[in-house]
C-alpha cells in the first residue's frame, strides 16, 4: 500500500479532518501550511491530497473530491470576516489577506452582489494594523480572525458566512479534500471519512490539543466547533460550492464554474 501523501491547512477548523490520520502514518503522511501553500503543492503535484481552499479545484484538470468531508459553515463563520472602522457602504479600499484565495473570491462576490461595493483590493497583511493602515477595511481568515477582539479596537466585524447565506440561503464550503483521480482507494475514502466522524465528536478535545497553553482560546476554539463549523458535505453544500463557483466567474474572481466529481 502506497503512503498517500497529504497536504492539510493549518488552521484550527481543519484539525476534526485530520487529527485521526496521525494514527497511520503507515497509510497517511501529513504536513501543515497555510491554505494558499497547500493548494500550490497540490497543484505542483508534491501531494497526492490536500486539504485545499474550493476555489482550488477549478485550477486542476480532472480533480477529485472527498464525498462527505469538508470545512463548512451555514451561517456565520467568525473566521473568515471584513474588519472596518467605517460603515460597509463608505469602503473604498480592502486590504486582503491572501493566503487563501477561496475568501479573497468570497469577498469578491459579496462586494458585487451583496454589498454593492467595487473598491480597490491590496494583497497585505495578516497584520490588522498595517492592512487598515493602508485601507478602509481588511480580510482576515482563519485563527487570526476568531481569536481578533474587534470591539477593543473599535471595528465593526463583517461575517462573509453569514453574509453568504443571507445572499444565497445555502452552506459555504471553505475547504475539501482534493487529489488527482487514483490517488485514493475505497479504504482510503472510508478512513478519511472515519477521522472527520472522529474529530467532529471531540471538538473540545481537538481545540485542547490545538491551543494546549491558552484555556481562553481552547474555550473560543472549542465553542467555533460546535457552534460554526460543519464537516459534512451533502447535497446543500455541494450546491453552495457550485453556486459559489458561478458567481465567482459572474465577477471575474475564478475561471469557468463547473460541477464536483468525486472519488
Amino acid at each position: 500500500m502506497d503512503v498517500v501523501r497529504v497536504g492539510a491547512v493549518s488552521f484550527l477548523n481543519s484539525r476534526p479532518l485530520v487529527r485521526s490520520l496521525e494514527r497511520w502514518p503507515e497509510r497517511f503522511s501529513i504536513r501543515y501550511d497555510l491554505p494558499s501553500v497547500c493548494a500550490r503543492l497540490l497543484h505542483d503535484g508534491e501531494i497526492d491530497l490536500g486539504l485545499v481552499p474550493s476555489i482550488e479545484y477549478l485550477r486542476g484538470d480532472g480533480y477529485r473530491a472527498v464525498p462527505d468531508a469538508a470545512v463548512v459553515s451555514d451561517g456565520p463563520v467568525r473566521s473568515v470576516a471584513l474588519f472596518t472602522p467605517v460603515p460597509v457602504d463608505r469602503i473604498t479600499s480592502i486590504a486582503l489577506d491572501t493566503s487563501s484565495l477561496t475568501s479573497v473570491a468570497l469577498l469578491r462576490v459579496l462586494c458585487a452582489k451583496r454589498f454593492g461595493l467595487a473598491p480597490r483590493f491590496i494583497g497585505r497583511g495578516p497584520d490588522i494594523g498595517d492592512m487598515l493602515s493602508v485601507a478602509d477595511a481588511a480580510l482576515i481568515i482563519g485563527d487570526p480572525a476568531l481569536l481578533l477582539d474587534h470591539e477593543a479596537r473599535g471595528l465593526l466585524k463583517v461575517d462573509l458566512g453569514a453574509e453568504w447565506k443571507a445572499l444565497t440561503d445555502l452552506p459555504f464550503v471553505y475547504a475539501f479534500w482534493t487529489g488527482r483521480p487514483g490517488v485514493l482507494t475505497t479504504a482510503d475514502v472510508m478512513a478519511l471519512q472515519q477521522a472527520r466522524a472522529d474529530g467532529e465528536a471531540d471538538p473540545d478535545g481537538v481545540a485542547r490539543l490545538f491551543f494546549p497553553d491558552d484555556e481562553v482560546a481552547q474555550r473560543i476554539g472549542g465553542e467555533y466547533l460546535r457552534a460554526n463549523i460543519q464537516f459534512r458535505m451533502g447535497e446543500r453544500e455541494v450546491a453552495g460550492v457550485e453556486r459559489f463557483y458561478e458567481l465567482a466567474a459572474e465577477v471575474g474572481a475564478s475561471g469557468p464554474a463547473r460541477r464536483l466529481t468525486f472519488y
